[in-house]
């Protein structure tokens, strides 16, 4: 049985192929930690925004549910990224 099809989402991020690094140090010689346009979408609209995540939801296309869990992934990997010196790539 196969998983139910991807809902699609509304993001309005253009990072795509962008990537925030600590200065100083290649690309290449750190690890990469990816994060999608749905996670920046979702820490842009609940951080910086100041939206509720059924606000979020409503302007992403998907449930307050979706958007919880979207985010807690995001600022896990941010969080994660931030504190190891590891860099952030925006799919």
């Amino acid at each position: 049985m196969s998983p139910r099809p991807k809902k699609p989402r509304r993001c309005g991020c253009r990072f795509r192929g962008k990537a925030f690094k600590p200065t100083g140090v290649p690309l290449s010689e750190t690890e990469q930690v990816i994060l999608s346009r749905d996670e920046l979408e979702a820490l842009k609209l609940c951080d910086a925004d100041d939206l509720t995540q059924e606000q979020a939801g409503r302007r992403m296309g998907v449930s307050r549910g979706t958007v919880q869990r979207i985010l807690s992934a995001a600022r896990k990997k941010v969080a994660r990224a931030l504190s190891r010196g590891n860099a952030i790539v925006f799919e």
